[in-house]
């Protein structure tokens, strides 16, 4: 019995050591973040910082030398085309003048009514394209209304309709601008006409345009050559931005893509529209020293009204959109890793982490695509560590955190 009773003592002993040997051999489970697999939208954009521009903006000079007087307009003043005086001066009295400077004045002169007659028939063009857009935008309306054309082409007509639009306004800018180098002109003829007299004249140069002051760069009364820059106009109404993206990602940037102006000061993001991508590039030396190609591309906001809080010069932040869509099915960038020359990610099932290779279409920093390779529903493992191998047993930390 004495026997029987050290035998039983002895294998209880070392069925707990066994136990214990066992439990501390036992693969443990590894505590993994996860996420499921979901169907939703997805968009790919790329983001770039840019700057709000005045779209036309003309600076004004003295048409010839003389003492101008002290300009009394600050950056921000409204002006009125014809009506606010911009700058006032008293001609130099020139030398004693030849025919040939007389002459020089006078084919100025004539080169300038050129001009400003070119710019007047590329306005009446830029009116009756204007004109045409709008009649074929309004018929494929129609069509549209009918069944008979795609959302796509509509919007096309839209797009070449305010391309159009713009480009009327650009000629109408442009014409105010020739018309007052055509004054310019015309102001030199006559101070060359005056000979000696004209040092007693006074000159008063107008505003070409509607607008405001941007910047006054000449303030205090000073003797200033001819083309001496005074002050520079623009309308704040028409503003766009200019962003220079990577030569490499600028070649996905088409004009009409959709875009998104975020971190400009307000809560929410402004809409706009990319309107051109220049056609040259330039380099430019990044913040770590970096020489890199870049692209200038030009957007313009969907609705004028909504940039009003913004000037000219202003930080923003823009996103073109070059791909998006409703419904895919999609995954957490964050799950995804290389394996080979495929991509994979880890699914969990019943406690264990599964290898699956995947294919993945678009993708952004935080989504992707999911061609093949994994199902609505699945939950993934996010930031895969080391470790973590196929047929690993895992437990989400969130169950970890259960009591």
């Amino acid at each position: 019995m004495k026997r029987w009773l050290k035998n039983r003592k002895i294998l209880a002993v070392a069925a707990v050591i066994l136990g214990l040997v066992v439990m501390a051999a036992w693969p443990r489970r590894i505590p993994v973040d996860v996420a499921p697999v979901e169907r939703g939208a997805l968009r790919v954009t790329l983001e770039e910082e840019g700057e709000t521009r005045v779209r036309e903006r003309f600076v004004i000079s003295a048409p010839v030398a003389g003492n101008v007087l002290r300009i009394e307009l600050a950056p921000g003043d409204r002006v009125v085309r014809g009506k606010t005086v911009l700058a006032t001066f008293q001609p130099a009295a020139p030398a004693l003048l030849d025919q040939r400077s007389f002459a020089e004045a006078s084919a100025a002169l004539s080169a300038a009514e050129a001009d400003f007659g070119r710019v007047r028939s590329e306005q009446a063009r830029a009116r009756a394209t204007a004109e045409l857009a709008d009649s074929e935008l309004t018929r494929y309306r129609n069509l549209l209304a009918a069944g008979a054309v795609a959302r796509q082409t509509l919007d096309g007509r839209e797009a070449s309709a305010r391309e159009a639009e713009e480009a009327l306004r650009a000629a109408k800018f442009a014409a105010a601008a020739a018309e007052h180098q055509r004054e310019m002109a015309r102001v030199r003829l006559e101070t060359v006409s005056a000979g000696s007299a004209a040092g007693s004249q006074v000159i008063t140069i107008r505003s070409p345009i509607d607008g405001v002051v941007l910047k006054r760069l000449r303030e205090s009364a000073a003797v200033v050559p001819a083309g001496e820059p005074l002050v520079e106009l623009g309308d704040p109404a028409r503003l766009e931005i200019v962003a220079d993206f990577l030569s490499t990602d600028a070649v996905r940037i088409s004009a009409g893509n959709a875009a998104l102006i975020e971190r400009w000061g307000g809560e929410s993001a402004l809409s706009g529209r990319v309107r051109r991508v220049e056609p040259a590039g330039f380099t430019k030396v990044s913040a770590l020293g970096v020489e890199e190609q870049r692209v200038n591309v030009i957007v313009d906001f969907d609705d004028a009204s909504i940039a009003r809080p913004l000037g000219h010069g202003y930080r923003v932040e823009v996103g073109v959109i070059v791909w998006q869509a409703a419904d895919v099915v999609k995954v957490p960038t964050s799950a995804l890793f290389r394996r080979g020359e495929r991509w994979a990610a880890f699914v969990v099932e019943r406690g264990r982490a599964r290898l699956r290779p995947i294919e993945i279409g678009h993708r952004n920093g935080v989504a992707a695509e999911v061609l093949s390779g994994l199902s609505v529903g699945q939950q993934v493992v996010v930031h895969p560590g080391d470790a973590l191998t196929d047929g690993s047993r895992v437990t989400a930390r969130a169950e970890l955190a259960a009591p």
